[in-house]
């Protein structure tokens, strides 16, 4: 079975920052890139696979998802009884690695905000890389829409909005005019400006905050995956900004569904979520001899698992799984606080 190491010493600064509650910067993981490419046949719109690996006595819930290119939210979801910061020695853990790709174009880059991930479709090739990315919060939305990558730019200094820099004021927390490159940089060591004023695809220096809603808009990926991606990506590639917390795909004469949670209440209750799914299926189903179970597929719409589920009569149910919220350590809340700095 596969084993993920981690550095003791992490763990001790992670045990830290908790107790203090304070702000803290955490080096780059040392292995090489985590890239996931998946070959893109005809006949699916499902890629990657859901397995398990088994926790070395050093290891967090965030060290083991970052080696497999999964975030936070993904990883506690995925995981609701399993301590983040100690999963201990010996402990399954699984790994939600299998993804139903966003009804977008195939081409570009497709960020699906709800779902807190990016998909990469190398232009030429017949595959899609796949990685964790942070979000806006609630008060902070990262845009949507179709745009462009228009600058791009190595060890950028970062000049604070003054929108944020009122924000940290008011907080006791007042930033600079200006933060150089640097390990203090909240920007990380890649930036690709986007055709949104004032939106970014960043790296950052806080990485364990990949895969929550803790930025100002921009999207921030992992430094190892930022560096892969960035001597890839032109000037002028395209990008979409996407908001899908439902999505359904066919695997052959298989049909998947995926949810997860809205992003806000302003997007709909349980039973508009309901509602929504059910068109889609319909509209999937339409004119096939295909049969649904409606009460596993409510299930899955209400207990957002974040995991793909086939959906039929003869599949088994999915498992019952705690949201985010009622799952998370909640002695790591003000780590998590902590995590907003950057744009």
């Amino acid at each position: 079975m596969l084993k993920v190491l981690s550095p003791l010493a992490r763990r001790a600064t992670f045990q830290l920052a908790v107790v203090a509650g304070l702000a803290f910067s955490l080096p780059a993981m040392s292995e090489e890139s985590t890239r996931k490419a998946f070959p893109l046949p005809e006949d699916t719109d499902v890629i990657g696979e859901i397995y398990t690996v088994t926790a070395n006595e050093d290891d967090t819930l965030i060290d083991i998802g970052h080696q497999h290119g999964i975030g936070y939210e993904a990883m506690v979801r995925a995981n609701p009884d399993v301590s983040v910061w100690y999963p201990g020695k010996g402990t399954e853990i699984t790994i939600p690695g299998q993804f139903i790709l966003p009804d977008s174009p195939r081409e570009g880059v497709v960020v699906n905000v709800a779902e807190m991930r990016l998909y990469y479709f190398p232009p030429g090739k017949q595959q899609v890389e796949t990685y964790p990315i942070a979000v806006g919060r609630m008060d902070w939305k990262t845009p949507l829409g179709k745009t462009t990558i228009t600058e791009k730019v190595e060890n950028p200094t970062w000049i604070p909005p003054q929108s944020i820099r009122k924000e940290h004021a008011e907080a006791g927390n007042p930033l600079p005019a200006v933060v150089p490159a640097g390990p203090d940089n909240p920007m990380g060591n890649h930036k690709m400006r986007l055709g949104i004023p004032g939106y970014l695809i960043h790296g950052t220096n806080k990485p364990d905050g990949v895969g929550m809603r803790v930025t100002h808009g921009c999207i921030r990926m992992l430094p190892e995956h930022i560096e892969d991606l960035f001597p890839r990506l032109p000037l002028g590639t395209s990008v979409r900004l996407v908001n899908e917390s439902f999505k359904l795909g066919w695997d052959g004469d298989v049909l998947y569904v995926q949810a997860y949670p809205y992003l806000d209440d302003e997007e709909g209750k349980t039973m508009e979520r309901v509602t929504e799914a059910l068109s889609f299926v319909d509209s999937a189903i339409d004119g096939l001899d295909y049969p649904i179970d409606y009460a596993q597929l409510r299930q899955v719409v209400e207990v957002t698992g974040g995991m793909p589920v086939a959906l039929g009569a003869n599949q088994p149910e999915p498992a019952a799984t705690a949201s985010m919220y009622e799952s998370v350590d909640h002695g790591a809340a003000s780590f998590i606080d902590r995590l907003s700095i950057d744009g």
